[in-house]
């Protein structure tokens, strides 16, 4: 049973501020309010409009509390399809327990994690997917984060689904309506064009799957592995990235022996850089499981920087671009070349020509002691993930339990297609399109469970 008293949460932030936000909510949210309020113009709250803010006192008995501006929101036209109150009061955290224990006192209970977001979801304002879409936008921390989360909101990726399942549910009811005529032997539905539209939803969920990787990438920082050889200028690289002195650097090989990570926010993308050990033969055991953990960092990167240092002969540097493509997946990663140490050299041109390039996306000669040319590599890492192509249409799929949900589809697809192929029976064919349907719908919450839900807003703050 979900409770349905009038809830009360701190909505902003705790700290130091000039301004804080109580929200209520529930059908009790004005009555309460009208206790603890006295009004500027006089009159009470359930007199007046929705959305309008008055300006006027908490009270307690004839103690003043605070003076305050309070919004009201009447149901349906509310964040949660209630009636809701939004008190803005003086961020003194003394003010806000005190106006908090007030709106206990006179009937409302302190809201759950994520409770305000549940009840939008449960009175129809939004659909699951969007729901957990304002959890990625209060956490995005990068212009492409807040762009996806924002296009999941309005509705993108629900619209997406909604198609998907429109088109499954008219293959369905043909199949199902020709079982219930199994006897008169009518067929009502073209195999020929079921399968064609079957395919096509294969294709759909497919591009879905497929956009997992990016959009991963984006909510939680584009992994950049940086590998090469002891004292290429790795960590001074990372370093200069950074604008800090993360990493040390010595002229002692084998100085980084584990993985350093960082992040960075580079023209609105965040990237997770992470300074390898040197690979190098080595009898150093401790090195060596530092260079172990280069190769596994390697296959987990989205991007990988090779450095190479521009004093070093050139058959050295090929070697070590032959050792590091050995480990790529080219087709899931980019590799960036990048010869450092170019101001220490006379002939770039010279160097470059002779490097055996063709595997790389780019080759870039940098100078990381003195930032010469980073700016270069910075917009060829941030090409990587193109914002001017993530426009308003793109569905990007971001959250883990929608690709899970996206791969359980996409089984029951590929099952439909092969089904429709070998003309099975309509029966069993019905139940693996109920299959697509109920994986589906789980995302956008027309198939739910108590278990699924509390997993979800468990996870979102007080207030929200």
């Amino acid at each position: 049973m979900i409770d349905q008293r009038t809830i009360c949460a701190i909505a902003t932030a705790s700290g130091s501020g000039a301004i804080a936000v109580i929200r209520l909510s529930g059908k009790e949210s004005i009555a309460i309010c009208d206790s603890i309020f006295k009004s500027a113009s006089g009159k009470r709250l359930s007199e007046q409009k929705a959305n309008t803010i008055h300006f006027g006192q908490i009270v307690d008995g004839e103690e003043l509390i605070d003076e305050v501006l309070v919004s009201i929101f009447k149901a349906p036209h509310s964040y949660t399809g209630e009636e809701s109150i939004e008190i803005s009061c003086h961020a003194a955290s003394y003010i806000q327990q005190r106006l908090l224990n007030l709106l206990i006192n006179k009937g409302a209970r302190l809201a759950n994690p994520g409770e305000f977001t549940q009840r939008a979801f449960l009175n129809g304002k939004m659909d699951l997917s969007q729901a957990e879409a304002v959890a990625d936008l209060i956490a995005s921390s990068s212009a492409a984060a807040h762009k996806v989360a924002m296009q999941q909101m309005k509705g993108g990726f629900s619209n997406e689904l909604r198609n998907l399942r429109e088109k499954l549910l008219r293959i369905t009811s043909l199949v199902e309506l020709e079982l219930d005529f199994s006897e008169e032997d009518v067929e009502f539905a073209d195999r020929t064009e079921l399968l064609d539209l079957a395919k096509e939803i294969h294709k759909l969920v497919d591009n879905l799957i497929g956009s997992f990787s990016l959009g991963n990438a984006i909510k939680n920082g584009l992994p950049v592995a940086i590998v090469g050889n002891p004292n290429v200028g790795k960590s001074t690289l990372l370093n200069s990235l950074l604008r800090e002195e993360k990493a040390i650097v010595s002229d002692i090989e084998g100085t980084t022996r584990d993985a350093i990570e960082d992040t960075i926010n580079l023209k609105g993308i965040t990237f997770r850089f992470i300074d390898t050990a040197g690979i190098r033969k080595t009898e150093d055991v401790i090195e060596n499981l530092g260079i172990e953990k280069t190769f596994a960092k390697i296959k987990n990167a989205s991007i990988v920087l090779l450095l190479l240092d521009a004093e070093n002969d050139t058959n050295v540097q090929n070697e070590s671009i032959a050792s590091i493509n050995e480990a790529l997946d080219h087709e899931n990663q980019k590799f960036i070349i990048v010869l450092n140490k170019i101001d220490k050299i006379d002939s770039l041109d010279d160097k470059l020509s002779a490097l055996n390039t063709k595997l790389a996306h780019a080759v870039i000669p940098i100078s990381a002691k003195r930032n010469e040319n980073t700016d270069r590599l910075v917009d060829e890492l941030v090409e990587t993930v193109n914002l001017d192509r993530l426009n308003d249409n793109d569905v990007i799929v971001t959250n883990a339990r929608h690709y899970e949900a996206l791969c359980s589809a996409n089984e029951a697809v590929e099952r439909v297609v092969s089904g429709l192929e070998m003309q099975i029976s309509g029966d069993f064919l019905s139940q693996d399109i109920r299959e697509v349907l109920h994986f589906l719908g789980s995302i956008t919450g027309e198939i739910n469970t108590d278990e699924i839900l509390g997993n979800i807003f468990r996870n979102f703050c007080i207030g929200k």
